[in-house]
């Protein structure tokens, strides 16, 4: 059997499917289909797509991704101690809104938790480990401990039923507060595979495979979450949220989105983020 090449063309090939849409482990499957040894189409698929190879096969992780039991079509879900209603659903990119995750008691109660210790909002550093204050990023905020709280326990436990996914799997709940004028511009949550922070943060619990973003308030005006790829605004209302997921690392997950601009009042939103594995 002659040995086998990865060739420019074959990348070329790889990335016009993860472009399409496809899965990282549809394109090894199609390429093993082929004839291709598996261990350098893995190669391949790393090479073009960075952790996008092993994004739902990496040891001590979940495989697949969280995702709501849509199968039914009902227009509520049962999130264990709460029913919470399905108010749109995409499916490419799956985006789902929910309606009702919180109740108003629930929103304000973890406001009030916050608002003591928040501080100026940070992202991964551009350049360096750690993190660093954006000018793309002129929030508020603050993490909680999972579970830290009987209140942010039973949100954690809902959220786990309703994503059917395990709550370990969550890094703990980020609280942000945007004043008038504040926003979040366009962005992506998975971690780059080629920055110089990501191995250090994939070692707490993989890669984010999805997002939640709960809104503790409703803001009199602006503060739309955007997804600017698929031409989607999501409405800020209390106790609404809105989750989205992606396979891989890659702009091709079309999961680029933003939090658009406070026009007047506040805007509360509660973050979630779930990993491939146990988040420590």
């Amino acid at each position: 059997m002659s040995q086998q090449v990865i060739t420019p063309e074959l990348c070329a090939w790889i990335t016009e499917q993860s472009n399409a849409g496809h899965p990282s482990d549809s394109i090894l499957a199609a390429m093993l289909g082929s004839g291709w040894d598996e261990s350098v189409a893995r190669q391949a698929l790393a090479r073009t797509l960075g952790q996008a190879a092993t994004l739902t096969s990496a040891p001590g992780t979940t495989p697949g991704l969280p995702e709501p039991d849509l199968s039914r079509f009902a227009p509520v879900i049962d999130a264990g101690d709460r029913q919470v209603k399905v108010m749109m659903a995409l499916r490419q990119p799956r985006v789902v809104v929910f309606g009702d995750l919180l109740s108003d008691d629930e929103c304000d109660g973890i406001i009030a938790l916050a608002s003591k210790r928040l501080a100026r909002s940070e992202t991964v550093a551009s350049s360096s480990d750690g993190s660093e204050v954006n000018a793309a990023r002129t929030s508020e905020g603050m993490f909680f401990e999972r579970c830290e709280t009987e209140l942010i326990r039973r949100v954690e436990s809902r959220i786990a039923t309703l994503l059917r996914w395990p709550l370990d799997h969550g890094e703990g709940l980020q609280v942000l507060r945007y004043r008038p004028g504040a926003e979040y511009q366009p962005h992506y949550d998975y971690f780059e595979p080629g920055h110089v922070s990501t191995p250090n943060i994939l070692k707490r619990g993989g890669q984010r495979v999805a997002t939640l973003v709960i809104y503790l308030n409703t803001p009199a005006a602006g503060g739309s979450t955007i997804f600017p790829d698929i031409g989607l605004d999501v409405a800020p209302v209390k106790g609404n949220a809105v989750f989205f997921s992606y396979d891989r690392p890659h702009p091709s997950t079309q999961t680029l989105h933003g939090g658009s601009p406070v026009i007047d009042g506040e805007k509360w939103v509660a973050t979630k983020w779930l990993r491939q594995g146990v988040f420590v």
